[in-house]
């Protein structure tokens, strides 16, 4: 291939990159949605530097949008009965389960961000979207990755004796309930990310790599 090929390749890929829709559906812009929305937007372009694709996506329905982002953020963002690295190893293992493209990118890379600033390797997010049972970490926290993938592959054989485990490591009840609700989070939005075809925002494949 000629240079001049290659250069046009690269230019056609770049052209196909900024067009590419990031819903199937409709993305409503800035100037239709709602005040609280455009605030919203706003916020996580400030804090983030650009705005959560799944934040454009799914502000078509408002209500329901802000109905999601309030549990969401509270599940994931708030202080909880569990630390935060471990429900984004959570979120990361059952994206990863599920292939959901947009939660394994985005959530792979806030779990970097988390891992980093605790001091651990970032490489460990590579592990656990591959198989989390190669991963080095505590038999507590593979008990808790066990469960989640059980809950998403085959739900309906959950039973009492698969929170046995998790209490065999010091769960508590309500621990127990947050690590249930964030596996049951993703597994919602999971299908609805990959039914809707949404596309991870560009920063979230570079985020945290060079660590």
């Amino acid at each position: 291939m000629s240079d001049n090929q290659n250069s046009t390749g690269m230019q056609n890929s770049a052209v196909m990159n900024a067009v590419r829709p990031i819903s199937f559906l409709y993305v409503p812009t800035e100037a239709e949605v709602t005040p609280d929305i455009a605030k919203l937007w706003g916020k996580a372009q400030a804090n983030l530097g650009f705005v959560p694709n799944v934040f454009r996506a799914q502000a078509l329905n408002t209500g329901q949008f802000s109905a999601w982002w309030a549990y969401f953020n509270l599940l994931l963002n708030k202080e909880g009965f569990l630390p935060p690295v471990e429900r984004e190893m959570v979120a990361v293992v059952v994206s990863n389960i599920n292939r959901c493209v947009y939660c394994a990118v985005s959530h792979g890379a806030a779990l970097r961000g988390l891992l980093l600033q605790d001091g651990q390797p970032t490489n460990l997010e590579g592990v656990l979207a591959v198989n989390h049972r190669h991963a080095p970490l505590t038999p507590r926290l593979h008990a808790m990755l066990d469960f989640a993938e059980k809950l998403t592959r085959t739900p309906e054989a959950m039973q009492q004796d698969d929170l046995e485990p998790l209490r065999g490591h010091g769960l508590n009840d309500a621990q127990i309930l947050e690590l249930t609700q964030v596996v049951g989070m993703f597994n919602m939005t999971n299908r609805i990310s990959s039914a809707l075809g949404f596309v991870p925002n560009d920063e979230y494949h570079t985020f945290e790599r060079g660590s």
